[in-house]
């Protein structure tokens, strides 16, 4: 095997790393020189800015029928504090959202096996008709597959039908370990690695822009890791779908997987090999809300060139017993006081008001 030494100069020059190398610099680099590595890389491809975005996360719903073991979020239908959100609840926390900056909110739920596609298609028309500039980055594919099945129609039908009733983009989410042995033991309700996959190629190829996530630190090994990252790399040399990748760390508290929680050293390795690693992914993002703020912006000399969301509201996480905040000047004091320059995205990583749509992207008019 090549050193750990070459292989990083070989990276940093703009060499495609393999499969095994990725293996080896994972299981035997030296952090500070994998850091490096990252840094340098983060550095060729962006200027000195943090991009932050102004958002809210709101679950339309906890109740959930996946079973995942990592979850401390979900309820059952009869379960005490199982809800749907009411229109009302939703026109709210929408209209703070607008108040404080931000004009897009991730939504995400659980599997409600009363909820089909048409409530779906509803409700996402309701919020168009009375939030008409309203960016929603919605649906995991997970969710997605679900609705599809409950259906009876395809993925690309069912992607298409949330498109036109008001879908702007995808979430990462449910994408924990794409390895199906870690998946069926932690999360036996959700689709399988290549359906997750297959969701995402569908709407890259329906022209929607996605994000991609890892969960890592549930007793997946590090062979898992790296394919996770080879097959996510391997779509993206197909599509260029994926505006960004957000890897963070399981945490187990209140979850029925018992399992030391992972180290700052160990998501900082994981990060920086995800920059290396995923070369054609402009963007990699650093997780806050697992990691606090000095780990976050410690992740900025590992790689990561984005700060994720103000995050307004956040749920499944801090049910978990994680329960970070940042205020955007905090966040924007953290970018600055670790030297980097704030600067305010949308989820196509274009900034407000500068003209960028998913289209002009997608059509390679802009980078």
């Amino acid at each position: 095997m090549t050193s750990c030494e070459a292989i990083l100069d070989r990276a940093v020059s703009g060499g495609r790393i393999s499969r095994e190398e990725g293996l080896y610099l994972l299981g035997h680099a030296d952090l500070p020189d994998l850091g490096a590595a990252a840094h340098a890389i983060r550095c060729q491809r962006h200027s000195r800015e943090v991009t932050y975005v102004v958002d809210r996360n709101i679950n339309y719903t906890n109740v959930c029928v996946s079973g995942c073991r990592f979850c401390a979020f979900y309820k059952d239908r009869a379960e005490n504090g199982a809800y749907i959100l009411k229109d009302e609840e939703f026109f709210q926390k929408i209209e703070e959202t607008f108040a404080l900056g931000g004009r897009q909110i991730l939504l995400q739920g659980g599997m409600h096996p009363d909820l089909d596609l048409a409530w779906h298609e509803a409700l996402l028309q309701r919020l168009k008709e009375r939030f008409p500039s309203l960016h929603i980055h919605g649906y995991s594919p997970p969710e997605i597959a679900f609705f599809a099945d409950k259906a009876g129609i395809s993925d690309e039908a069912c992607i298409a039908r949330l498109v036109v009733a008001g879908l702007d983009s995808i979430p990462g989410g449910g994408a924990e370990i794409l390895v199906d042995t870690v998946r069926l033991a932690v999360s036996p309700g959700k689709c399988l690695s290549d359906r997750w996959l297959s969701v995402m190629e569908t709407a890259h190829g329906l022209g929607l822009r996605t994000t991609a996530t890892m969960m890592f630190g549930h007793g997946e090994r590090p062979s898992h890791i790296l394919t996770h990252l080879d097959r996510l790399r391997a779509l993206q040399e197909r599509t260029s779908g994926f505006t960004a990748f957000i890897p963070w760390t399981f945490q187990p508290e209140n979850t029925r997987i018992r399992i030391r929680p992972t180290t700052a050293a160990e998501y900082l390795r994981v990060l920086a090999l995800s920059r290396i690693y995923l070369d054609n992914f402009d963007n990699i993002q650093a997780s806050w809300v697992t990691q606090g703020d000095k780990i976050a912006q410690t992740a900025l000399f590992f790689g990561a060139n984005d700060m994720g969301s103000t995050m307004i509201e956040e749920n499944v996480v801090a049910a978990a017993g994680v329960s970070y905040r940042l205020p955007l000047g905090t966040l924007r004091r953290l970018i600055e006081d670790a030297g980097f320059t704030p600067a305010e995205r949308d989820c196509f990583y274009g900034r407000p008001g500068d003209g960028k749509t998913q289209a002009a992207i997608l059509t390679g008019h802009l980078s």
